[in-house]
């Protein structure tokens, strides 16, 4: 056999496959669009239309019947309760006081004073110049030593019985042993007519002098 016969054999073989294969997927596809065709058609036999017919809707409801005529009644009359009245307490108010400092109590009034004697009408009297009390040999020894002499100025208080109660040196000689040697002299010695008062009652009384110490003369 030639290679040209053999060449053409292969073409037809090939040609023949071809036209086979062709012929089996007509097949197929027929049968598998019968197939489904029928199953679709017994599916559609199977289904059974049916209308659905709607329900009427229900009636309206009649109003109900007007209410037969009762005499209306009036209400019961009914006593209110009784008002019971609570006291109210206010609340209670806070209030500060001032508490003021102690104040002390008034001093008592002074007593009155004692009233004015009364006036000397009648004022004492030396019985003696006063002066005549005193000498020579009063002065202080220690003055004369010291050469001291001057004047001693005193107020004498008399009592009521005419005695010297008191001696106050007024004005100093400057020695104190001048002053106070005269106002021992007075006290001892001097004695006086007692003064009297309004009434002619005997009374106290004070008398001024002078007393001149000078040393003696040897």
């Amino acid at each position: 056999m030639s290679y040209a016969q053999r060449k053409q054999m292969s073409s037809n073989r090939v040609m023949s496959i071809i036209i086979v294969a062709l012929l089996h997927v007509l097949l197929g596809y027929a049968l598998i669009s019968g197939l489904a065709m029928k199953a679709v058609k017994e599916t559609v036999e199977d289904l059974q239309t049916f209308d659905v017919e709607e329900e009427p809707p229900p009636p309206p409801e009649e109003p109900p019947p007007p209410p037969e005529n009762i005499p209306e009644s009036p209400p019961p009359v009914v006593t209110p309760p009784p008002l019971v009245r609570t006291n109210v307490l206010p609340p209670p108010q806070v209030t500060t006081t001032n508490v003021a400092p102690p104040v002390a109590p008034p001093a008592p009034p002074a007593p009155p004073p004692p009233p004015p004697p009364p006036r000397t009408v009648e004022p004492a009297k030396a019985r003696a110049n006063l002066a005549s009390y005193v000498s020579n040999d009063d002065y202080p020894q220690d003055a004369i030593r010291n050469e001291q002499q001057g004047t001693t100025g005193f107020r004498l208080d008399v009592g009521p019985d005419g005695r010297v109660t008191n001696c106050t040196v007024t004005s100093s000689s400057g020695s104190s042993s001048l002053d106070s040697t005269t106002c021992r002299l007075m006290r001892s010695r001097a004695r006086f007519t007692p003064a009297t008062d309004s009434n002619g009652n005997r009374t106290s009384d004070s008398v001024s002098g002078r007393i001149r110490w000078q040393l003696p003369e040897e």
